[in-house]
């Protein structure tokens, strides 16, 4: 018998891939192949938005022997210019390159910011948000709290109650970790609402990691950096990528916006850590930021997502569910009723080639490793993700999700 043992201390995959595993163990294929349905996945469609007038996505890019040399650092130069152009122009803001770092999606980036956090700053994240954050807060041993979601205040608590104080010790920095729209709501803060946010974010002793990695999923498109006054001299971060309103998750590239300071502190980071980001992925990341293309993709990706938002939700609505989506994003955050759940509901979908993405692993409130003790109080909600959808895959969707969801109805006697 062998006694090797691991150096590395065990890790559990991030939740979308525990259910991903769990789907191959079940249906005896990966999701995404043929005859699978993946309304657990967060990816959106990767083929042009020709309905909406969605430009044709780069089918190439050119390599040259410099692109052969290392990578700098904080990214290259002519992908941290197009960045900086892109947000000046749509929002107003003045950033420059030195306040944009790459890195290779935008995951890497909000793992890089949580890495380095003083001991001192404690993080305030909803209840209910990415998977990945919980493994992110966790392996970086992050001092976190949860701020409440519930029916009661619509999956949207106020911007208060991510910067209260009460019970603090002095001195204790604050740093909010909010998706922006929300992942998996579509909750979504903007105008005035956001602009708020960001005043309460720039006082001292304050700070936030804005992921709007779904910015252009909202109309209009949304940014906090909109509303940022002296980014320099603030500890506000934003997080985006190219992999979901620019429908290239499969280039992994991302990036962080903040201070010229934070920025330096990550790049000298990556010279030791991550050793830049792929050239010929930035080339293609500067071709997808072409401005008259951006401006195209833009308009495209909000109409296309705002349509299939509208009649999932509607479809849902009439089967009985509870829906408790906001006006961003590309998923449905739904309630089944009382006496079902949203596991043994994937189980069933499994056997059916489909799943969704159960409540209970964006639950931040949750233990990392898995307890059978604990009781998420949201086992009835559950995620369903219509990014990768095509639109004539409507019907044969909904239909496929109301006989399972119907037939679990029947079995365990609810009206």
């Amino acid at each position: 018998m062998s006694s090797y043992q691991s150096f590395l201390n065990h890790i559990p995959p991030m939740g979308i891939y525990e259910t991903l595993y769990a789907f191959k163990d079940s249906f005896g294929r990966f999701m995404g192949e043929e005859g699978t349905h993946p309304w657990s996945q967060g990816f959106p469609l990767t083929t042009p938005l020709e309905k909406f007038g969605g430009p044709e996505l780069p089918a190439s890019v050119t390599v040259t022997w410099e692109d052969r040399f290392y990578p700098k650092a904080w990214g290259h130069p002519e992908l941290r210019e197009a960045i900086g152009d892109y947000y000046n122009s749509q929002y107003g803001s003045s950033i420059t390159p030195e306040n944009i770092m790459v890195f290779a999606g935008g995951r890497p980036g909000i793992y890089t910011v949580m890495a380095f956090l003083k001991k001192h700053v404690k993080v305030r994240i909803g209840n209910i948000e990415w998977p990945a954050y919980l493994d992110i807060l966790t392996n970086t041993d992050t001092a976190y709290e949860t701020v409440p979601f519930t029916k009661e205040n619509n999956f949207h608590p106020s911007n208060q109650e991510y910067f209260d104080r009460s019970g603090l010790e002095g001195g204790t920095g604050l740093m909010p970790i909010i998706s922006n729209p929300q992942n998996p709501s579509g909750q979504t803060r903007y105008g005035e609402e956001l602009n708020a946010l960001i005043k309460m974010a720039e006082q001292p002793g304050n700070g936030i990691l804005l992921d709007e990695a779904y910015e252009m999923f909202h109309s209009p498109s949304v940014s906090g950096i909109e509303y940022v006054q002296d980014l320099d001299n603030s500890n506000v971060f934003l997080a985006g990528a190219c992999t979901k309103g620019l429908q290239s998750p499969g280039i992994r590239i991302g990036w962080i916006i903040a201070s010229k300071a934070n920025i330096e502190i990550m790049a000298n980071y990556s010279s030791f850590g991550m050793g830049g980001v792929s050239h010929p992925s930035q080339h293609y990341a500067v071709d997808l930021l072409e401005p008259n293309r951006v401006k195209k993709a833009r308009k495209a990706v909000e109409e296309h997502y705002n349509w299939q938002r509208e009649r999932y939700g509607n479809a849902f609505k009439e089967m009985g569910l509870g829906v408790y989506t906001g006006n961003g994003g590309f998923y449905h955050w739904l309630e089944l009723p009382e006496g079902m759940n949203s596991d043994e509901l994937n189980k069933r979908l499994f056997k059916n080639g489909a799943a969704i993405l159960c409540a209970f692993d964006c639950d931040m409130g949750r233990p990392h490793s898995k307890d059978p003790r604990y009781q998420s109080p949201y086992d009835r909600f559950f995620r369903f993700s219509f990014g990768p959808l095509l639109p004539e895959s409507f019907e044969s969707d909904i239909q496929l999700f109301r006989e399972v969801y119907e037939a679990y109805k029947r079995d365990v006697g609810v009206e």
